[in-house]
């Protein structure tokens, strides 16, 4: 989270001249989408049997056993749509995209990791 906060820092008109902060942010929110969508999967499958088929049924499913709040998986929506968009068109990917969803992907990865960690405390 630390490298993605200070990329957040950059103004969008540095961000957009600057390919080497592009993919910077891109790795990071890859990576960031990566950790979110496996462990939730992870979690489906082994606490609740039931492995999600595609990644917006991971965040619902989440949402639906009560490991995720309704409020962050709204927010989250899209999540792993935005995660194949830089996995598969790298080459299409929006560098002002990029940067608006990097304003706030920190903030709910770490929401996301705080919801996990509570519901896990819980049981």
């Amino acid at each position: 989270m630390r490298r993605l906060r200070k990329l957040q820092q950059i103004p969008l008109d540095r961000f957009l001249a600057d390919e080497d902060l592009q993919w910077l942010a891109e790795r990071g929110l890859h990576l960031g989408c990566e950790i979110v969508l496996d462990v939730g999967n992870h979690l489906l499958s082994g606490a609740f049997g039931r492995p999600a088929e595609t990644y917006e049924q991971i965040l619902s499913g989440l949402g639906r056993e009560g490991v995720l709040s309704a409020a962050l998986v709204e927010e989250v929506g899209g999540l792993g749509g935005f995660r194949n968009v830089l996995v598969h068109a790298y080459l299409d990917v929006d560098p002002e995209r990029v940067w608006t969803i990097l304003q706030r992907a920190p903030e709910r990865f770490e929401r996301f990791s705080r919801e996990l960690v509570a519901w896990l405390a819980a049981r």
